[in-house]
C-alpha cells in the first residue's frame, strides 16, 4: 500500500498514514492479530486526501467534510468540493434523457445539495415537498429525488405546476403497493424488476391515450 502511494506522493510515510488514521480520515480493517488491512477503497481515500493537501492546500477539517460528503454518494469535482453526479442512474432501467442518468437510493443529499443538483429554486422545492412529490428519507434525499425534481422543472416549462402532478404521486403509491404485495416488503432484485415493468407499462398506457 505504501509503495503504491509513494509512486505518486514521494514524501508519504507510514507515520503520515498513521496520523491520517488517527484523525479519522481513513479506517482500515484489522486482522485477528491486529494488523491493519488497507482495501483498494482505503488507498483511493488516502490518495484523495494527499492530493487535496498537495494540490489544493486544503486543511484536514475541510478534507474530512469532503470525505463525509463522498460517503453519502457525492463525487469529487475539479473545484474540490464534492457534488451530486451530473447523471443520476435510474433504478427503472427506462431512460428519461441524457441529463438523467442513478445512484438512486445510495445517494444521500442535503436539501441544498438536492436543489443545486436538480437546478431548481427553493420555491419549487417547497412546492414539490408540500405536494408529497419529493420526500426526505430521514435527514437526506436520495437520487430519485433529483429525478423527480428535474422532471418537475421540465414540466414547469410547459406551465404544469407541482399541484398538477399529484396524480402521478397517487399512481406511484398504488403501483408501489401492488409491487410490495407481489415482491414482499424488502427491496430485492425482484422488486427492481417489477418496478421497471411498472414504469414501462405506465409509460405505454399514457402514450396509448394521447391523440394520434
Amino acid at each position: 500500500m505504501l509503495q503504491v502511494l509513494q509512486a505518486e506522493f514521494a514524501d508519504v510515510t507510514i507515520s503520515k498514514i498513521r496520523f491520517l488514521e488517527a484523525e479519522g480520515l481513513v479506517t482500515p480493517a484489522r486482522t485477528a492479530s491486529g494488523y491493519r488491512k488497507f482495501s483498494a477503497a482505503d488507498v483511493e481515500r488516502l490518495r484523495y486526501v494527499l492530493t487535496a493537501q498537495r494540490d489544493q492546500y486544503l486543511p484536514l477539517k475541510v478534507i474530512k467534510e469532503h470525505l463525509a460528503a463522498m460517503d453519502r454518494g457525492l463525487r469529487p469535482t475539479p473545484g474540490g468540493k464534492p457534488a451530486a453526479p451530473a447523471n443520476v442512474p435510474e433504478t427503472s432501467g427506462l431512460p428519461i434523457g441524457e441529463d438523467f442518468g442513478v445512484l438512486g437510493t445510495d445517494l444521500k443529499l442535503t436539501r441544498a445539495e438536492l436543489r443545486d443538483a436538480a437546478g431548481i429554486t427553493d420555491e419549487l422545492l417547497d412546492q414539490l415537498e408540500s405536494h408529497g412529490l419529493v420526500v426526505a428519507r430521514g435527514n437526506h434525499y436520495d437520487g430519485d429525488a433529483i429525478l423527480v425534481a428535474k422532471a418537475a422543472a421540465a414540466f414547469a416549462q410547459y406551465g404544469v405546476e407541482p399541484r398538477h402532478l399529484r396524480p402521478f404521486r397517487t399512481a406511484a403509491d398504488r403501483e408501489a403497493g401492488l409491487i410490495e404485495q407481489v415482491a414482499g416488503p424488502r427491496r430485492t432484485e425482484k422488486t427492481e424488476d417489477l418496478a421497471a415493468l411498472a414504469v414501462r407499462l405506465h409509460a405505454a398506457l399514457v402514450r396509448s391515450r394521447l391523440p394520434r
